[in-house]
């Protein structure tokens, strides 16, 4: 196990190995030992003396939460370090490039990649010390002073590339949001078979006409829901019914479906195709739950008299801003409140003086 040794230095189980001709070491490090052995205090230290970014303290209590709520399914990558001393490798026979690796407790050592997840290790052991058992892997280097830190920290972050959130959906299987999102994907009208998963743009000529990350914040705003929130099994059957439903009524849609019509040619010509098109219908929808059958059915007919093509006069300013579509929070907003004009759904004053404001700045 990870320790520390007689020899006043932390020794760990470690495979070596080499780089553009340096040596690296891979070693397994106890949870206890991260906040002892990576101090990070360098928030005074002007950039250009850094070879990290500034922490950002917000991202601590979500990652801390991860590993709180999570202890038996949560997983961490490695963190990247600079040892600013010479270390010691013992191998387990002079053929191996297995063995221990030993680092002075003295030496200086800096965090090229993983500041984070040690800021919220160290906050999770305090509310469970159990994960203290748990490990790490951790990637050392061996320091060549300041400007090979910087460069390694350019280096490592240089190709990262976030996921898109269609994708990050598709893959997340705590986030209820994303479950319910899945669901729809692949159960329920209008989104079966036309719902692109990987990306959170769709391409012109693609056969899809919703994105995944799409139709999770479509069900957001068909709940009213904040980021975090999740949603009861009553309204995972409530938001089933109201995209199968609403897709009766679109005869846009419909006509994909049927293949009288082309994905592509509906996302070039009619903003019903396009994500705020479905962030507006799912606002419009929060309001329509709360009415009575009748007066819902009489606002679901008038759906199909909608002119949702982008040329039609009415969504100037709304979804479409000089010839453009747009899909600012205010642009989605406003495409609901014409939406609901249309189909007999009365806005309310403070939305209507909402709109009043938007549309004359």
């Amino acid at each position: 196990m990870s320790d520390l040794d007689n020899n006043y230095s932390y020794s760990f189980p470690a495979v070596r190995g080499q780089q553009a001709g340096k040596p690296f070491y891979i070693a397994t490090c106890p949870l206890r030992l991260i906040p002892r052995i990576f101090v990070y205090d360098e928030e005074e230290v002007p950039v250009e003396l850094r070879a990290q970014r500034t922490l950002n303290k917000n991202r601590i209590p979500e990652m801390a939460k991860y590993l709180v709520d999570s202890p038996k399914d949560y997983v961490f990558s490695a963190i990247t370090a600079s040892v600013g001393a010479e270390v010691s490798f013992v191998a387990a026979d002079s053929s191996s490039n297995l063995g221990m690796l030993k680092v002075p407790m003295d030496a200086q050592i800096l965090i090229n990649d993983g500041q984070h997840r040690r800021a919220a290790i160290e906050e999770a052991i305090k509310e469970r010390p159990e994960l203290c058992q748990d490990n790490i892997a951790v990637l050392f280097f061996v320091d060549e002073g300041l400007k090979r830190s910087q460069q390694m920290f350019a280096d490592l972050n240089k190709y990262a590339v976030r996921p898109s959130a269609s994708l990050s959906t598709l893959y997340d299987h705590r986030d209820q949001a994303a479950e319910l999102a899945r669901y729809l994907a692949l159960e329920c009208e209008p989104f079966i078979g036309f719902t692109e998963f990987e990306r959170s743009t769709i391409a012109s000529k693609s056969s899809k006409l919703f994105t995944l990350s799409g139709i999770k914040q479509a069900n957001k705003a068909l709940f009213g829901k904040g980021t975090k929130e999740g949603f009861s099994e009553t309204e995972r059957k409530v938001a089933v019914s109201f995209w199968r439903k609403l897709n009766q009524y679109m005869p846009e849609w419909l006509q994909v479906q049927n293949k009288q019509l082309s994905a592509a040619e509906l996302r070039q010509e009619y903003i019903c195709a396009h994500g705020i098109g479905l962030q507006a219908l799912a606002i419009v929808g929060h309001d329509l739950l709360k009415l009575s059958e009748s007066h819902q059915s009489k606002c679901y007919n008038q759906l199909q008299t909608i002119d949702w093509r982008k040329a039609n006069p009415a969504w100037k300013n709304r979804a479409m801003n000089h010839g453009r579509l747009s899909k600012a929070v205010s642009n989605i907003f406003l495409t609901a409140i014409e939406i609901k004009k249309q189909i007999g759904l009365t806005p309310s004053a403070e939305e209507l003086a909402k709109e009043k404001e938007l549309l004359n700045t």
